[in-house]
């Protein structure tokens, strides 16, 4: 089969939107990664512009992005855990309902309670009303959330180790519900615990074993929890936003990892974070999107990760009773981690906030088509640092672009993917 080419005016104008973003002296950005791919492995279009460390508006070349540059894949690390929880639901080592199966592979699901009242009125803690599955840790809807987006979570563990991004498993294990399980869809430590469940049933580390059941099957050598000395030495400077849109370089959000080891053979000292721990580059990502397209099977190599069903499981919509809304205004409590929503002005303000997203087993779903071209019914999902995938199942397409850019919702990145995307349909149409 012929390798599908977009138009080369098309390929041209693309690399021009990345290149003319990351050369601007205005709301700078350092530098992006943008790859393609379709069902059957093929990358469409990829290119690596401007820089992996920001240092003036008038950056040198000394350290230029490329297609092999490693960025922090902080939460695109998610549908990765979710590919490896539903290999073994395959197996029946893990069942997606099974409540009892979730308490006896780990006894603190059975054991945690629900965080009640505030700093005024003193925190509690009480009982919860039913069990923890697999299926709402997948969804969000077990009832975790995260210290750096919700208020009584954060102000409850403010005088504890537990940091989100510091390799702290003790920590983030002992935090509380802050839901009663099933009952809303809350964004927090949820696939955090699905890759401990993986972990325990496989008996190896999450790392271990997605670079056994899924990496090594799809041919990926770069992307892991714990970068190798080389690795490093393609890792992007991590580079904050201010408020007035200056850009600059800031230590790493994610050290643990980066940092030396005393004990790496120790559980507390190779804590793999199944819900934002890998590091990676953007084109071996597009390995494990093109599986996704195709029905769970990497065409390159006839390679099978997940049974077709699975797939359709996965982007099944399992909250239509409690639909994400990401357009309805919310304030952040850590401007420095996230801008506060929605992200970016609405267009129809009274009808865009109605808007819903669905969740499939590890990312979000859409409910409308976009107007980038992209369907209704595609998944997507992004990393803190300006990371947003897509897989668009009824076209055959999808792509992720990286930055490594605090905090979340950066306009600049934002703005460029939605042109890039739909210049990329646009060709796709000619194709």
């Amino acid at each position: 089969m012929a390798t599908l080419q977009l138009p080369g005016d098309i390929q041209a104008s693309l690399r021009r939107l990345l290149d003319n973003t990351t050369s601007s002296t205005k709301d700078p950005v350092a530098g992006l990664v943008y790859c393609a791919v379709n069902r059957d492995g093929d990358l469409i279009f990829n290119h690596a512009s401007g820089s992996r460390s920001y240092s003036s508006p008038s950056k040198t070349e000394n350290n230029p992005m490329t297609l092999d540059t490693i960025f922090w894949m902080a939460s695109c690390t998610k549908m990765i855990t979710g590919i490896a929880c539903m290999q073994l639901v395959e197996q029946g080592k893990l069942a997606l309902d099974d409540v009892e199966m979730v308490g006896r592979i780990a006894p603190e699901l059975k054991a945690v309670k629900v965080l009640e009242g505030d700093l005024q009125t003193g925190f509690r803690l009480i009982e919860k009303q039913r069990g923890i599955t697999l299926r709402m840790l997948l969804t969000h809807t077990a009832g975790f959330g995260y210290p750096f987006n919700n208020a009584r979570l954060r102000d409850y563990t403010q005088n504890s180790n537990c940091i989100e991004f510091g390799g702290d498993r003790k920590g983030l294990v002992s935090l509380p519900l802050v839901n009663q399980p099933g009952v809303k869809y809350e964004y927090g430590i949820n696939i955090d615990w699905a890759g401990i469940l993986v972990e325990r049933v496989s008996n190896a580390s999450l790392d271990e074993y997605f670079q056994k059941y899924i990496f090594q099957p799809l041919g990926i050598r770069d992307i892991g929890f714990f970068p190798n000395e080389e690795m490093k030495t393609r890792l992007v400077s991590m580079h904050r936003r201010e408020p007035d849109g200056s850009l600059h370089v800031v230590g790493h959000v994610y050290q643990f990892p980066l940092s030396e080891r005393k004990n790496p053979e120790m559980p507390e000292d190779r804590f793999c974070s199944g819900g934002g721990g890998c590091f990676g580059t953007m084109v071996d990502y597009c390995k494990i999107i093109a599986a996704l397209l195709n029905n769970g099977i990497y065409a390159k190599t006839n390679t099978p990760i997940l049974k077709p069903d699975t797939v359709d499981e996965m982007y099944k919509d399992h909250i239509p009773h409690c639909p994400r809304r990401p357009n309805l205004p919310s304030q952040t409590i850590s401007p420095l981690i996230t801008k506060s929503n929605p992200l970016r002005p609405l267009a129809n303000p009274v009808e865009d906030e109605k808007k819903t997203e669905g969740y499939g087993l590890t990312f979000a779903l859409s409910h409308q088509a976009k107007n980038t071209g992209r369907k209704s019914g595609s998944a997507s999902w992004s990393g803190l640092p300006n990371l947003y995938w897509f897989a668009d199942r009824e076209t055959g397409v999808g792509a992720i672009i990286g930055s490594q850019i605090m905090p979340h919702g950066d306009t600049p990145v934002l703005d460029v993917n939605d042109e890039v995307e739909k210049l990329l349909y646009m060709g796709l149409k000619r194709t």
